[in-house]
C-alpha cells in the first residue's frame, strides 16, 4: 500500500464515518469536537469499510477484492452505520452512560 492508497483509505474512512455518525441518532460519540471527532469518525469509518467489505464481498460475493477503495463507498457507509450503532449500544450497556 503506497502513500496515495493510504490517504485514499483515510479519506474513505472519514467520509463513511461522518455519514455513519450522522445517520445513527444519539450516538455516544456526539459530544466530541475538534480533532477527537475527526479521528473518531475516521476510525469508525475504517472499521465500517472492513465490516462492509466482509458483509458484501465475503458473505454475499458482491463487489471487488479491495476493502479500502471508493468503489465500496456504499458498503463502507453501511458498515459504518452498523459499527456506530453497535458501538453506541455496547458503550451504553457497558458504561451505563449516554455520551463520551
Amino acid at each position: 500500500m503506497d502513500i496515495g492508497s493510504t490517504l485514499a483509505a483515510l479519506a474513505l474512512g472519514f467520509v463513511a464515518g461522518v455519514i455513519g455518525r450522522a445517520v445513527v441518532p444519539n450516538d455516544v460519540f456526539r459530544s466530541m469536537s475538534g480533532w477527537q471527532s475527526w479521528l473518531t469518525s475516521t476510525v469508525l469509518g475504517l472499521l465500517g469499510a472492513l465490516v462492509g467489505y466482509w458483509l458484501f464481498a465475503e458473505l454475499l460475493g458482491l463487489g471487488d477484492d479491495e476493502a479500502f477503495d471508493w468503489g465500496g463507498i456504499v458498503g463502507a457507509v453501511l458498515g459504518a452505520i452498523i459499527v456506530v450503532a453497535v458501538g453506541s449500544w455496547a458503550f451504553k450497556k457497558i458504561a451505563g452512560r449516554t455520551a463520551v
